[in-house]
């Protein structure tokens, strides 16, 4: 029996990816474990793994194809002693069993036949073919999807189907087809306030005096997720100076007495790297501060985990050092090269960039002198740190020029409130003006 290739949700909140490329071609022998596609998140390139043999008989989504919902058929492999020529692509609603392995990034990988990408048979025994995030939306807005026709490949029911049914407010499921399935979902959330149409604001220019650039996936998941936090986080912000002139002497002689490996220094400290293991001392000293949020529980974390703000085209990513509390300046110096290499080139396993009890976003480099950054959920803190700059401060009465930094904490009031934020910023400094302790 033909064994169906599905689109692998390669992170636990992917809902589309792009088939960026075919790494096979149809009348390849395939054994298990080869590579055979590229998939493009927003936020990294992902190798496709097979977990079946046979030959790559059908492409059914061509390289190169946007916004491929999760589960949707991308190919067909031929088994052993089928003819690969007389294999098609698959009807909607077909019930070839299907496996799709995410690549050896460890993410969750999609494993389930083919009818898992069709909605259940409704009470008159139909079945209907809808990507799960138009399941979902229909599910809310209690409309029957047999009832609805798709727009999609093989006529299948995607987003737009979905919404458009909404707006014309056909569709509704009858009281029979609501009692045949699951119980009624609770109401949907109320929506999140948007600003002026894209008619409303090119309107306001000259035509003619601009271009238009489509947003990618990566700026489309950074407006939704911080969008959504700046409007259901309660931000509350905190601000402190700190001196750097002992951190910046320690970090020279780190840097002097490093060791050389194939003809280069073993590491090179920046002022960065220190405040990623400030920050995770910090959190392991105030630890009601190393928290996240949910609705019914505050989940207090065992280890600080980091996040690190890295720019890269068309937007940003967060990589993560891992227990930065207990790792040395040296290997969180190393580890966090490697990975803004790899960000920068998309090359990031999800469980790289996902997850995380905090955040550092560090505009320093810039010339910036302090910003207060949008927390980013799960996490309840982030750190944005300003430039080190000389200024004139008062030392024992007298004026004196020492180099200082601002940093603000932006906090998730429901889970830290301005007295915790400001108990954890003091906890920083204290390392940051004393830096031998984060060596000890």
């Amino acid at each position: 029996m033909p064994t169906n290739i599905l689109m692998p949700a390669l992170s636990p909140t992917m809902e589309k990816g792009n088939l960026a490329k075919w790494l096979k071609k149809e009348g390849d022998t395939i054994k298990s474990g080869d590579i055979i596609a590229e998939i493009e998140t927003d936020k990294a390139t992902m190798e496709v793994e097979a977990v079946d043999e046979g030959v790559l008989a059908k492409i059914v989504v061509p390289e190169g194809t946007a916004d491929v919902a999760v589960n949707e058929v991308i190919g067909v492999i031929a088994g052993e002693g089928e003819d690969a020529k007389s294999v098609s692509a698959p009807a909607a609603g077909g019930a070839a069993p299907a496996k799709a392995e995410a690549p050896k990034s460890e993410a969750p990988k999609a494993e389930a036949p083919a009818a898992a990408a069709a909605a259940p048979a409704s009470a008159g025994g139909s079945r209907s073919f809808a990507s799960p995030l138009a399941r979902r939306i229909a599910k809310d807005a209690g409309l029957d999807l047999n009832a609805i026709k798709g727009s999609g490949p093989h006529g299948r029911i995607v987003e737009k189907d979905v919404e458009a049914a909404k707006a014309g407010g056909g569709a509704k499921a009858t009281p029979a087809a609501a009692a045949a399935g699951a119980p009624a979902a609770k109401p949907a959330a109320a929506p999140l306030a948007s600003g002026p149409s894209d008619e409303q604001v090119k309107k306001l220019f000259a035509p003619g005096s601009y271009e238009e650039v489509p947003h990618d996936g990566m700026r489309k998941t950074i407006a939704r997720r911080l969008t959504e936090a700046k409007q259901t986080v309660p931000h509350f912000y905190v601000t402190v100076d700190c001196e750097l002139d002992a951190l910046l002497k320690l970090r020279g002689e780190l840097n002097a007495a490093a060791p050389e490996k194939d003809g280069k220094p073993a590491y090179k400290l920046s002022v960065n790297d220190m405040v990623i293991k400030a920050l995770a001392l910090a959190l392991r000293a105030v630890p009601d501060a190393n928290v996240s949020w949910t609705d019914n529980t505050m989940l207090k974390h065992k280890h600080a985990d980091v996040g690190v703000a890295v720019s890269i085209p068309g937007g940003l990513i967060t990589p993560i050092i891992r227990d930065a509390c207990h790792k040395s300046l040296s290997q969180i110096s190393n580890e966090m090269k490697d990975m803004a290499g790899r960000a920068k080139a998309r090359k990031l396993k999800p469980e790289e960039y996902q997850g995380g009890t905090t955040a550092v976003s560090n505009l320093g480099m810039f010339g910036v002198k302090d910003f207060a950054a949008i927390v980013n959920p799960p996490h309840a803190t982030i750190l944005a740190v300003g430039a080190g700059e000389q200024r004139v401060i008062v030392k024992g009465g007298q004026p004196a020029v020492a180099t200082v930094m601002s940093v603000t904490l932006s906090t998730d009031h429901r889970a830290v409130d301005g007295a915790l934020g400001a108990e954890l910023l003091a906890a920083f400094k204290g390392y940051i003006e004393k830096p031998m302790a984060m060596l000890v």
